[in-house]
């Protein structure tokens, strides 16, 4: 079985995070596409409220329950998780002993995060997928990879996508601000945020 690994906080899943994992699953030949909420929520530069762990998962079974390839694995959300995928994926391994394992990053987050054992992490996964975000160009993800050797890099695949526009962070702040996110997120999702209010100020 070849599954596809998608981590991110997915405060709030949306429309993007849906597309790029269906174009990772097609083009990659996968036969299932986790999502992997992590744990903490440390990426909020905007002042918004971030939706507790619970919340998150269940945006994210609301999302995708349209999707037989698609599934949440909350293997990032117990207490014993550090929030590294070079922890995370070894537990996956555990669970899906006969899988081979794609990681699938968006491109800002390889360029912009400070990555920890990025090493490990490539000599874990059998592909590392990094689909288009933004201004982040090539360069910039040839320039992350500096010291990443060539064995290593040649696990690593660029995906040829349109750009999505959607972003957590845009619907945080439309949120905070009391403006509609609706198509921006999937109907369930768009739901569950009004009924519980979450996001407001």
């Amino acid at each position: 079985m070849r599954i596809g690994v998608f981590g991110g906080s997915f405060d709030p899943v949306h429309n993007g995070h849906l597309f790029v994992a269906e174009a990772v699953r097609e083009a990659s030949g996968l036969d299932r596409v986790l999502f992997v909420p992590t744990r903490e929520g440390k990426h909020y530069r905007d002042g918004a409220m971030s939706a507790t762990p619970d919340d998150r998962a269940q945006m994210i079974r609301l999302a995708i329950a349209a999707n037989v390839a698609f599934a949440l694995d909350e293997s990032d959300l117990g207490p014993e998780a550090t929030g590294y995928t070079a922890d995370l994926l070894p537990r996956l391994q555990a669970r899906y002993p006969d899988a081979t394992l794609t990681f699938i990053v968006g491109a800002d987050s390889l360029v912009r995060s400070r990555w920890q054992r990025l090493d490990e992490v490539l000599d874990l996964v059998d592909e590392f997928v990094v689909a288009p975000r933004g201004e982040v160009t090539h360069a910039d993800i040839d320039a992350s990879l500096d010291d990443v050797s060539a064995s290593r890099r040649a696990k690593v695949r660029e995906l040829d996508l349109p750009l999505v526009a959607e972003s957590a962070t845009l619907i945080r702040e439309r949120l905070a601000g009391g403006r509609s996110v609706r198509y921006l997120i999937p109907e369930s999702v768009y739901r569950y945020i009004e009924e519980r209010g979450l996001y407001r100020r």
